[in-house]
């Protein structure tokens, strides 16, 4: 399978708020962008929902992954396996566990390494999916992000 580079953001108007995700996926000289937004829900969670569907945009298992992301909460939580620990212990006390478990299932498709990158740094990729995520909640649809609703009410 083929190599694919995925630049990642996500964002909150208030954590709580209303927030939103944006995702570049490049793989040679295919590009693509995504994005979605919620009227009630906090950064880290469009932190991770950012990666998340990125991973779940590709067709088909064994990609070779490379995911820069500015979300310490994403990269060390991978890199540093605490979250294969949370897993073992079903998440016990531990935040986004129906983001997390959903995470898994298209991590473990592929081959996947996260970059932690500088945000507001000037990195082009990264600067461009800060504003897919800022937009998104700004002027796009707000869905319900209804695991985080029903655990924090609306």
């Amino acid at each position: 399978m083929g190599k694919v580079v995925v630049y990642t953001d996500g964002g909150a108007s208030g954590n709580p708020g209303p927030g939103g995700y944006g995702a570049l996926l490049m793989s040679g000289e295919h590009r693509k962008e995504m994005s979605g937004a919620f009227r009630r829900t906090t950064n880290n969670r469009m932190e991770l929902l950012a990666v998340i569907v990125a991973l779940e945009a590709l067709k088909k298992p064994g990609f070779e992954v490379d995911i820069y992301s500015d979300s310490k909460y994403v990269v060390d939580a991978v890199e540093k396996r605490w979250v294969f620990s949370w897993e073992k212990k079903n998440y016990k006390d531990k935040k986004n566990p129906d983001l997390w478990k959903r995470f898994l299932v298209v991590f473990r498709l592929h081959r996947v390494k996260f970059h932690w990158v500088k945000g507001h740094a000037g990195n082009p990729n990264n600067e461009l999916v800060d504003r897919l995520a800022v937009q998104a909640y700004q002027t796009g649809h707000l869905e319900v992000d209804e695991a985080y609703e029903a655990l924090n009410g609306a």
